[in-house]
């Protein structure tokens, strides 16, 4: 891990600094070529182009009779799965739900004379939620990602996950899917945004994937609506010392684990802790199942910041606009005004990220690669379509004719100059 001290110097010119915020930059026009034409068999000839493809990219065998997990193996896998393990999940899925209930949106109308406007919310008839399966199994995400939709009101979730286990499909249970079908990659992300002979068309594609799940996501926005482009996982610390240094260090492996493009960041305004968090993190990573990917991930992209002072600190980690930011401060709310840019705001020093990923409600599909700065975390919101609502009587008409001509008039549209004043003249 790099320590690179930016005290008394202009950080924002700072190499290092634009190294790590690159990081996620791929050239997806390598991608593009091959995802192009998964996309254009899938449109073409559906279910055949994904069988193929699915036998082809992940080894197994299927049909058009097996594309579709039966339901009844999702309430089979629930009640397989380790207690211990099916109650935890039971306290996500309620704790998740009832911090989505708060975030539903009402319509609304407001009247004035002759005239009615309002906004109508409606939830999405079918979205898609994609889940990564295969080496490794990722239940929360089906939670963090049907559970918002559910709460919306959408009628129908299909999910898509290659190899799915018995915890996913548990999971699926759980949280209300609809559908499921084991297929993945570009050709799943194709099938839900085209439709095929057995997988219904979505309105919405949310979840995370790989680079051929993002790639195709983005050619596809547009046939079909998407949550956002997620990039490589990333947590950023802002310690003033006080915090434990071997919590630091097991915080920072908690995302430098996911892979080898993981970013784990800390800035600090005290030497000696950064010196300490340093040393630990290099005890932790020895004994670490998962240490080729950690190592990996903490010597290319791993880094700590010296900074003067806490204010300083939030200004770098504005600019990185991280997807996790914990604040272990001594008193972390006389920062957190400070803060401008992140996807979630971890406070205090037990507050560490695994409970945001797991347990304690909000959302944990989150921005990433600096697209904090205008994305936002997942939620009800992302659900659900607005359509304006407008009412004029033969009063409220006569209020606003005239101004109205003006303007379509200035604009040089005749017709729309017209479309008022034949209503005046008869």
């Amino acid at each position: 891990m790099k320590i690179e001290d930016l005290r008394g110097v202009v950080w924002r010119f700072n190499e290092r600094l634009r190294f790590i915020v690159k990081r996620g930059e791929v050239l997806e026009e390598e991608y593009e070529p091959v995802v192009k034409e998964i996309i254009k068999r899938v449109k073409q000839e559906g279910d055949k182009a994904i069988i193929e493809y699915t036998e082809k990219f992940d080894g197994i065998k299927l049909s058009e009779d097996t594309l579709e997990i039966p339901y009844e193996e999702l309430e089979n896998a629930y009640n397989e799965i380790e207690e211990d393990v099916r109650s935890a999940l039971e306290i996500a899925h309620e704790r998740i739900r009832r911090f989505h209930e708060l975030q539903k949106e009402k319509s609304f109308f407001t009247e004035e004379k002759g005239i009615l406007l309002g906004m109508k919310v409606m939830p999405l008839e079918r979205v898609g939620v994609y889940v990564p399966g295969g080496k490794a199994s990722y239940p929360s995400t089906v939670l963090m990602n049907v559970v918002p939709a559910v709460v919306a009101g959408v009628e129908e979730v299909i999910m898509v996950s290659p190899k799915p286990n018995r915890y996913t499909l548990a999971s699926a249970f759980i949280s209300g899917v609809s559908r499921v079908y084991q297929i993945g990659g570009a050709q799943a992300i194709a099938g839900l945004a085209y439709g095929t002979q057995t997988i219904p068309k979505v309105d919405k594609i949310v979840g995370p994937g790989n680079i051929y799940v993002s790639v195709a996501k983005k050619l596809l926005f547009g046939v079909v609506d998407v949550d956002m482009f997620a990039g490589p996982s990333e947590i950023l610390i802002i310690s003033d010392g006080t915090c434990e240094p071997s919590w630091v260090a097991a915080d920072l492996l908690s995302q430098a684990e996911h892979d080898e493009l993981a970013g784990a960041f800390l800035i600090t305004t005290d030497e000696k802790h950064a010196i300490r968090v340093k040393e630990e993190l290099e005890k932790l990573i020895e004994d670490f199942p998962r240490k080729e990917i950690a190592k990996r991930s903490i010597e290319r992209f791993g880094t700590i910041f010296l900074v003067e002072d806490l204010y300083k600190a939030c200004e770098v980690a504005n600019h990185i606009a991280p997807e996790h930011l914990e604040l272990l401060t001594e008193d972390p709310f006389s920062i957190l005004p400070y803060i401008k840019h992140a996807g979630a705001i971890f406070l205090g020093r037990y507050s560490t990220e695994a409970l945001g990923d797991y347990i304690l409600g909000p959302n944990h599909t989150l921005p990433t690669g600096g697209t904090a700065k205008f994305f936002s975390p997942l939620g009800v919101y992302d659900f659900v379509k607005r359509s304006s609502v407008l009412y004029v009587s033969k009063e409220g008409f006569d209020r606003l004719a005239e101004p109205t001509e003006s303007i379509a008039k200035a604009e040089g549209l005749f017709a729309h100059y017209m479309s008022v004043r034949i209503r005046r003249e008869t």
